[in-house]
């Protein structure tokens, strides 16, 4: 089996000058699954450029006979004990072996973070597919993968302006200012998404260079919601396909159940509308342990997209990620 798939493909490291092929190719793999894209040229790129993915090491593509990128496989990690990888498949090359090819490759990588572990921790690898994919589901079964998590594409299409955020009281609005918030703003999402499920303490530097180092950052569609001289909450909004997209809404435990996140919303909505934009989506953990999607559904947002999360433990230990919510 081996060798008639290394007849029939070749696996090597991207290059930056493939960028174009493989967000084409994963288009085409949004098409099949989704009837609609899912993958950015921005996306892909601020990952391969991002400080601590190594595209030589991390990524994968994979060539037919014709010299065509059929399929593409990338790992990157939140510390080394939580490592997320991504595989894809065009859709007219599936069934011939690449995706498990891939699959054996980001295992072998992600296993090469566990001597780098905080000693005693469980490590893990996940990877998130389509809910419509039912192959790859079963695949991943077959490999000791456990389902474990969805995350929702929730959308709004607004065909008139939202209605008026109501601020709770002493909560006053101002935009990002680059260079002087960029500090104060990942400590105080990082506190707010700290009872995500499956968060892991973030890295300044990584967070500075995946948000504002990147060609399509508009600090103008960051909104700081501030008590006093606190970050109470952020909305950290931009672009999308096209699309607006809030993400990164979080509001630090003080000033939850005030309003506040719906007002974030809503004014995130707002500025969207006046901009011509009246589509805005984001993505949200099914079960999020804050209550969100409710939040959301409130706001006008439906499901469009469902993303099915499978995980892999590479090691057995204590789990250091945010499981449930702590009193």
């Amino acid at each position: 089996m081996a060798d008639l798939f290394e007849k029939n493909f070749l696996i090597r490291a991207p290059k930056m000058d493939d960028l174009n092929v493989v967000v084409d190719m994963l288009l085409a793999s949004d098409m099949d699954e989704w009837g609609e894209p899912d993958t950015s040229v921005e996306e892909v790129r601020s990952e391969w450029q991002g400080i601590g993915f190594n595209i030589e090491t991390d990524a994968w593509v994979v060539m037919d006979s014709a010299g065509s990128i059929v399929g593409y496989a990338a790992v990157r990690d939140r510390g080394h004990e939580r490592i997320i990888s991504l595989v894809k498949v065009h859709p007219n090359f599936r069934g011939q072996g690449i995706a498990t090819r891939l699959l054996e490759l980001t295992e072998e990588r992600a296993k090469q973070h566990i001597p780098l572990a905080q000693p005693d921790a469980r490590v893990t690898l996940s990877t998130h597919i389509s809910h419509v994919n039912e192959d790859a589901g079963r695949l991943l079964a077959s490999r000791d993968y456990k389902y474990v998590r969805s995350t929702w594409a929730m959308a709004i299409e607004m065909e008139k302006a939202p209605q008026e955020p109501e601020w709770p009281e002493g909560v006053t609005l101002r935009p990002f200012i680059p260079g002087q918030d960029d500090r104060a703003v990942f400590e105080a999402v990082d506190e707010a998404f700290a009872d995500h499920w499956g968060h892991t303490p973030g890295n300044f530097e990584r967070w500075k260079d995946y948000h504002l180092d990147r060609e399509d950052f508009d600090p103008a569609l960051w909104f700081l919601a501030y008590s006093g001289d606190e970050i109470a909450g952020a909305a950290l909004c931009g672009y999308y396909l096209g699309m607006g997209i809030v993400n990164t809404l979080g509001v630090r435990r003080p000033w939850r159940r005030k309003g506040l996140g719906m007002a974030l919303l809503l004014y995130s909505f707002g500025e969207f509308y006046k901009r011509g934009n009246h589509k805005v989506v984001l993505g949200v953990d099914s079960q999020n342990l804050t209550g969100a999607t409710r939040l959301y559904e409130r706001a006008g947002m439906h499901i469009e997209l469902q993303y099915d999360s499978y995980e892999k433990e590479l090691r057995s230990g204590i789990e250091l990620s945010t499981r449930s919510l702590t009193v």
